[in-house]
């Protein structure tokens, strides 16, 4: 399935956002280049976006991203022109490159690559994994899981591929299921390199190292769809870097997830036999202190949802100067802890989804198909 426009839709689509460009970025009069992307359209059923196209797009797809609260950052997002790239092997093999240039040592830098786009009768590469980095889940029932629950389905489809698995560790490193023209996925090891983990401490308790507990440091989203003026790229995975919460508050804390609440508060000798103790709040607020301490204490960048709700009205202040809307999903935006203490939860939002966006593309979702699959490895 191909998610990109065609015929009369598409020509709107693309005159719409050529017209957003030259009004935002390139003032002056759009009527050559829309002349020109009609024709092309014409001619091959799509268009292709110029370099400065692209990289207007892609951030203002972020700028547009209704469930980011980071997005005060948009204009920094650097863009990795990719668009030739179109086999598995390569958009693998830049999707580790992609991840080391994230990674900067610790200093997150927000980054997306784009590979080529979905085209009349010639479908752009698609990569399975939600995000780059994500952990294996071993076993079926809950109490007998081994790792990141979210990822049992993705798992299993890689062993089905061939996969061998990993050292059977709660946080083993998941491969990348990449799919391209041929619509066979194939797997492919990250390398080690590529992926910076920290571990976490408290900075009181001496016994939470014992967990043995990691996070990964870049949060690169792999799944969505850059959509610009009607053209679909596939594959072009982004990242900003993490909110404390969205690893201390939810990937380790979901009852679907690691579910380590009542560990955490075990071993803080609270009372769990009755939740009016709050021993599920007081244990959320040591998991996210652990997580902020752990990330500052290996350099690697790490926001609060305190700072980060503070300035994220800065960015509608911003946008609202320049006389842009925002839209936003109000319970996407609010912190999942301490969201009455944050300025973002006492106002409503407009919902309206802007374009260029990342929108998900249904067979996203599909994690088996029953296709057969290779194994290669990734330098």
């Amino acid at each position: 399935m191909q998610n990109s426009l065609f015929g009369s839709e598409l020509r709107q689509e693309a005159e719409d956002f050529i017209r957003l460009f030259h009004r935002e970025e390139a003032p002056g009069d759009p009527t050559a280049r829309i002349a020109a992307v009609r024709a092309e359209i014409d001619e091959t059923g799509t268009y292709r976006h110029t370099r400065a196209e692209l990289d207007y797009g892609a951030r203002v797809a972020w700028r547009n991203s209704n469930r980011c609260i980071g997005r005060l950052y948009w204009r920094s997002l650097r863009i990795r022109d990719r668009r030739h790239i179109d086999d598995a092997d390569s958009v693998a093999r830049e999707s580790a490159q992609h991840l080391r240039e994230a990674t900067n040592g610790g200093r997150i830098r927000p980054l997306i690559t784009v590979f080529a786009p979905d085209a009349p009768y010639r479908p752009g590469p698609r990569i399975w994994n939600e995000q780059l980095v994500r952990y294996a889940c071993y076993g079926s029932a809950r109490d007998a899981a081994v790792g990141d629950p979210r990822n049992a389905g993705l798992t299993d489809f890689a062993l089905g591929l061939g996969w061998s698995g990993g050292p059977g560790t709660p946080f083993d490193l998941l491969p990348l299921v990449i799919e391209d023209g041929d619509r066979k996925p194939r797997y492919y090891e990250l390398p080690r390199d590529a992926v910076l983990e920290v571990e976490l401490h408290h900075p009181e308790e001496s016994w939470y190292a014992d967990l043995g507990l990691r996070w990964h440091a870049v949060p690169a989203i792999a799944n969505m769809c850059l959509e610009i003026g009607g053209v679909c790229y596939p594959a072009a995975p982004f990242n900003g870097w993490y909110m404390g919460t969205e690893i201390g508050a939810r990937n380790l804390a979901d009852t679907d997830r690691y579910d380590l609440l009542p560990v955490i508060a075990e071993r803080l000798g609270l009372d769990t036999s009755d939740d009016r103790s709050l021993w599920k709040d007081r244990a959320l607020v040591e998991m996210n202190r652990a997580v902020l301490h752990s990330f500052d204490r290996a350099g690697v960048t790490v926001a609060d949802h305190h700072t980060e709700s503070r300035r994220f009205l800065t960015h509608l202040d911003r946008e609202a100067s320049r006389g842009r809307t925002v839209g936003a999903d109000w319970s996407w935006i609010v912190p999942p802890i301490s969201g009455s203490a944050t300025p973002v939860f006492h106002r409503t939002y407009d919902t309206t989804q802007w374009r260029p966006a990342y929108v998900h593309h249904p067979e996203a979702q599909a994690r088996a198909r029953g296709e057969g699959g290779e194994r290669t490895e990734l330098v």
